[in-house]
């Protein structure tokens, strides 16, 4: 996914930025140990270990039916009058494809070593080999056309090798769709509902027939049933949103990540689905915010070239790490929106957004290893805990702008959690 804005939604400039500070967002664990979320790990029981239950093969194989995700948080339960709530965040990918760079399996070990969720976004013709791409067919394009090619018979088995690690480590497997059109007549953008459900009952059929598309018999299925477990994606370029939510309310999806330049604010739905948009962060030293991808910081550092002068990287790359601790710490100091960022498996000038994301995501972990009740978690986690809220408390969370605390704190804030108090008139937090 491709797609970049040079101007924040908010209004806050590089001041606003460095009044968030620089501190950490303190020890707010739930005071009750019994509580879903009291340790700040609860979000990823330990050990990682697990017993594999038999596989019950789907279809022609490519998918099994293997009992109950492992290494799952505990069931969610609703805050109670005057708690605070978590501060969840959430790292996305989109494509999901190893290309030999060793990206994927490098981001699989960190949330492992922290205990940690993600959402991978599959792109569905990642799984399909280039001799065979005449069986997609793309709305309003070629037959087998892909923006974003297709991947070698090696790297097909290698995301195959490391979507099953994912799953059996807990994290999510959402949805990129195929061909990833961002222009022209064949855009995403100006697709119907009824051509994104062919493009996602494609999406779904090269993951779950993959092994007839392939002819491989060397590699086991995937340990899951792609029909159930599909519940939310991202649109190519974060384009098409609107078409896409009746068929996604048809299907059942859960939440869709499509929105461009949300802010950091408690979310809502559209259409009976979760509205989970990357969101405009603080960009240091400039004077518009960024969104919270990696994409995003390239197009505004280096004008969309993936391959700029070296001299420019070690700035960039302090720069982009620092855009997405700043974006935490004003959530977690104030609002306690949640937090969401989405990433790629690329190289792009050097690795250094790579770095950044990996820097940023070990920043956020200390935070929770100190005490702070960060959740670490997949989309499908994080609305697993939104779905068991009173409506009444979020309709109140709600009422938080960006970088605004509750008035009085949390205690008083939500210490009635059916009243429909106000937020602090205090404005944007100034955080030491």
């Amino acid at each position: 996914m491709r797609t970049f804005s040079r101007r924040g939604l908010l209004g806050l400039g590089a001041g606003a930025a460095a009044a968030v500070g620089l501190t950490g967002c303190g020890s707010v664990k739930s005071s009750d140990p019994g509580r879903t979320g009291a340790s700040p790990s609860a979000s990823t029981p330990s050990p990682r270990a697990r017993t594999t239950a038999p596989a019950r093969l789907i279809g022609d194989g490519s998918t099994s039916f293997t009992g109950k995700q492992p290494h799952q948080p505990a069931a969610p339960v609703p805050l109670e009058p005057g708690e605070t709530p978590p501060q969840f965040v959430v790292f996305s990918w989109d494509g999901a494809g190893e290309v030999g760079n060793g990206l994927f399996p490098r981001f699989l070990d960190l949330a492992r070593q922290h205990e940690a969720h993600m959402t991978f976004f599959l792109s569905g013709l990642y799984l399909l080999p280039e001799s065979k791409k005449r069986l997609y067919d793309p709305p309003n394009n070629p037959r087998g056309a892909s923006d974003i090619g297709y991947l070698t018979d090696d790297h097909v088995k290698a995301t195959l090798t490391n979507v099953r690690r994912a799953w059996l480590e807990g994290h999510e497997i959402g949805t990129h769709f195929n061909g990833h059109f961002c222009s022209g007549h064949g855009s995403v953008g100006g697709w119907t509902p009824k051509q994104w459900r062919s493009e996602i009952d494609q999406a779904k059929a090269f993951v779950k027939e993959w092994r007839t598309n392939t002819g491989w018999t060397d590699l086991p299925a995937l340990p899951f049933d792609y029909d159930k477990e599909l519940v939310g994606g991202r649109t190519p370029c974060l384009l098409g949103q609107n078409q896409l939510l009746p068929t996604a309310r048809e299907l059942g999806w859960r939440y869709d990540a499509s929105s461009p330049g949300g802010r950091q604010v408690w979310p809502d739905k559209r259409l009976g689905i979760w509205d989970l948009p990357l969101q405009q962060i603080p960009f240091p030293g400039r004077r518009f915010e960024v969104l919270s991808m990696d994409y995003n910081m390239l197009a505004n550092q280096s004008v969309n070239s993936t391959n700029a002068p070296a001299h420019n990287h070690p700035g960039w790359r302090r720069q982009s790490t620092q855009a997405y601790i700043q974006g935490f710490r004003r959530a977690c100091e104030t609002n306690r929106a949640p937090y969401f960022i989405g990433n790629h498996f690329e190289q792009w000038n050097g690795g250094i957004y790579m770095d950044s994301v990996e820097e940023a995501f070990k920043h956020i972990a200390r935070e929770r290893e100190k005490g702070a009740d960060v959740r670490m978690v997949s989309f499908r986690q994080f609305v697993d805990w939104m779905d068991v809220q009173k409506p009444e408390v979020l309709a109140k969370l709600r009422t938080l702008d960006v970088g605004q605390r509750p008035a009085g704190g949390w205690k008083e804030f939500l210490g009635d959690a059916g009243s429909t108090g106000t937020p602090s008139t205090e404005g944007p937090s100034k955080a030491a």
